[in-house]
């Protein structure tokens, strides 16, 4: 199987999907929302040790609510999953969600990263600025969006780098496409030790995180474990992430799909699935190409699920940008 990238190298080449973001600088956190054109099957994985979501049962196989309305990502820890009821006022003012009753309920499964220790100022008083921040993302929603320091990777960090919001998407030989999308928020590192090569340089296309490849010959302690904050008393972390596709799969079929883009996660960070990552995927699926695959193709999807996320998240490391107050460094300025 080989692999390109889509046309845009974002998650919205797969039709029917946006992406909005919104962040503060003084903050240092954000909100990040894909957006569905028209509702469409979801699924999750949570394969860390210390999630924080919102509305995620729903997306089990077995219950009822067959398709979603959009998905959050967020920073802000617990107090950002206030982010979800933005997008959900956004949503029902334009007349989206679930028929019910006679109402509409936007259906919006989120999930969160611990950002909170990031040298942001958090003083915000009562009430956290999640809600707005969220109403402000979706409000945005388009094809094109920032990656890097924005969004819901505007305050994340990794260990020794800042992280970001990544994103990447493959086109198949069916003519399926897969789009990933990742705020990169680990007590893992993405890049080898200490050094500029990130560890998915295999799936790398067309230099989008450096080019760099694997070092030759590799050095010793690259198997070393570092972590974002050894030496302090912080305990979450967390890269949340979407992984997407115009094929047209069942809800188990999209729950089979986050399961497999987190090999994305093993293949871009290490260590990763920590106690203290949340480390959580949602699956979407448009079904936009009508094309529901079987056999050899099925299994061409679902590795490209990994491949794609792995490369999301080195992006969203490699294209992060400096700002006053910053803990750690970005991977641009390592030499």
């Amino acid at each position: 199987m080989i692999l390109r990238a889509g046309p845009t190298n974002r998650i919205t080449d797969v039709a029917g999907l946006r992406v909005g973001s919104a962040h503060d600088d003084r903050l240092k956190s954000g909100v990040t929302v894909v957006v569905c054109d028209e509702p469409a099957v979801g699924g999750f994985q949570v394969l860390g040790g210390a999630p924080g979501t919102r509305e995620t049962d729903l997306l089990e196989p077995q219950n009822s609510v067959q398709t979603v309305n959009a998905v959050v990502l967020s920073g802000g820890s617990s107090f950002g999953l206030d982010a979800a009821s933005g997008v959900q006022a956004w949503l029902r003012e334009q007349g989206i969600g679930f028929a019910v009753g006679g109402f509409r309920v936007p259906i919006v499964p989120t999930a969160i990263l611990f950002d909170l220790a990031n040298g942001g100022k958090k003083d915000w008083g009562r009430y956290p600025p999640y809600r707005d921040l969220g109403y402000a993302a979706v409000a945005t929603a388009s094809h094109d969006f920032a990656i890097g320091t924005a969004g819901a990777g505007a305050g994340a960090l990794t260990a020794g780098l800042k992280g970001g919001l990544g994103t990447a998407s493959t086109v198949l030989a069916s003519g399926v496409i897969v789009g990933a999308l990742a705020a990169v928020n680990a007590i893992g590192s993405a890049t080898l030790h200490r050094s500029r090569h990130f560890w998915a340089a295999p799936f790398e296309i067309d230099g989008e995180f450096g080019g760099l490849g694997y070092p030759h010959p590799m050095p010793d302690g690259t198997s070393d474990i570092l972590l974002k904050y050894r030496d302090r008393q912080v305990g979450a972390n967390t890269t949340i992430a979407v992984i997407a596709t115009d094929a047209v799969l069942s809800k188990a079929d999209a729950k089979r799909l986050a399961i497999c883009a987190h090999d994305g996660f093993v293949r871009a960070i290490w260590p990763t699935h920590t106690p203290a990552d949340g480390d959580i995927v949602f699956a979407l699926a448009t079904g936009g190409t009508g094309i529901a695959l079987s056999g050899d193709d099925a299994i061409d999807l679902y590795a490209a699920a990994g491949a794609t996320m792995a490369r999301a998240i080195a992006r969203g490391v490699y294209a992060a940008t400096p700002a006053e107050g910053d803990l750690f460094p970005v991977w641009s300025a390592r030499r």
